[in-house]
């Protein structure tokens, strides 16, 4: 039985992405963003898993890019399926596989865009668990999963978020 959702638009093609969740003082590292259309979201460092790339190296080039700082990654916290509308000249849908790895920082670091920021990437910001569910997280599906993996101890499966 095919419990995949049915969706107009899917792309044939399952891509894997890398997230990193980097918890300090009670608090997750996102990135924020802002668009005309939308306003203000909020999102984990990472993105997509090139072809040449190991899920790790995805993840250290990804932080680098957008958060300006190399991650040391201990462990995989959990993996979701999410199905990602994409604003292309025919609506599409791409179906990702996340991949959550909790990392840690220098203690020296203070939140900035690195050198290659995401579209609509504004800041990189803690955003206190005690306040997670007063932002817009993306995928939506996410927030409520983020105080647990932060004490994760084996890996979960989230299921699909959206």
């Amino acid at each position: 039985m095919n419990d995949r959702p049915q969706q107009k638009g899917l792309e044939p093609n399952i891509r894997n992405a890398v997230r990193a969740v980097i918890v300090r003082d009670h608090a997750v590292l996102m990135q924020k963003k802002w668009a005309q259309q939308r306003g203000t979201w909020y999102t984990l460092p990472g993105g997509g898993q090139d072809v040449h790339e190991t899920l790790v190296q995805a993840l250290v080039r990804e932080c680098e890019e957008e958060i300006g700082a190399t991650v040391e990654i201990e462990s995989l916290l959990a993996i979701a399926d999410f199905y990602k509308q994409r604003d292309t000249a025919y609506p599409s849908v791409r179906h990702l596989v996340e991949f959550l790895f909790g990392c840690t920082l220098p203690a020296s670091y203070q939140p900035a865009s690195g050198h290659h920021p995401d579209k609509h990437q504004v800041d990189v910001v803690w955003v206190p668990f005690a306040d997670i569910l007063n932002h817009e997280i993306f995928p939506k599906g996410l927030a409520p999963h983020l105080p647990g993996l932060a004490q994760a101890t084996t890996p979960t499966y989230l299921g699909v978020i959206d």
